[in-house]
């Protein structure tokens, strides 16, 4: 079996103020995190954790802040905690890029929150690097968003991240999917 590692992206308790009927999409994300922590961890499959440490005092995910804790659902030890500030895991520390290829890891599969923001950017790297990444999708969430007087809602900005990763960046696939690949 391929090694693939497990990149579970910010999913951290800060980000439970913005669950907001309405407002977030896909309720089994957390759920669907826990089942591939768990399958990863059963296959022997190595598992990064990325925690996002904002520089602002004011942000709910600032280091200072219970926010900044990881949910539940992300347990045990990782095989690599990266913690960044920007939007991006490989530009966290360590350095993830050179871990996977010390590790001699040429696939990934990435999940967590936000769908549209750092685990779109962190796959549109890991594609760029070369690596045969998996984006599963039902294994992230977002939130709506309002710019220029236009909202979007979160499901419309998770299924535009799904197509614009879809064969160029990633393959995008479901938990299931990924489980029965994995195991």
């Amino acid at each position: 079996m391929t090694k693939r590692a497990l990149i579970v992206i910010d999913v951290q308790k800060g980000f439970s103020e913005h669950d907001v009927s309405g407002e977030r999409n896909n309720p089994a994300c957390e759920e669907n995190v826990a089942k591939l922590i768990a399958a990863f961890r059963a296959a022997d499959q190595p598992i990064v954790f990325v925690k996002h440490n904002s520089k602002s005092e004011t942000s709910v995910l600032h280091p200072s802040k219970e926010g900044n804790e990881f949910k539940d659902v992300v347990s045990g030890t990782p095989d690599l905690l990266v913690t960044k500030s920007v939007n991006s895991a490989f530009y966290g520390e360590p350095d993830l890029h050179a871990w996977l290829k010390e590790s001699n890891i040429e696939a990934v599969a990435i999940c967590g929150i936000q769908t549209n923001m750092c685990c779109d950017v962190t796959a549109r790297m890991a594609g760029n690097l070369g690596l045969d990444t998996w984006f599963v999708l039902d294994a992230t969430h977002t939130f709506a968003k309002t710019a220029g007087g236009v909202k979007i809602s979160a499901e419309d900005l998770a299924q535009a991240t799904a197509v614009n990763l879809s064969g160029e960046f990633a393959a995008v696939i479901s938990t299931e999917e990924a489980l029965s690949q994995i195991q």
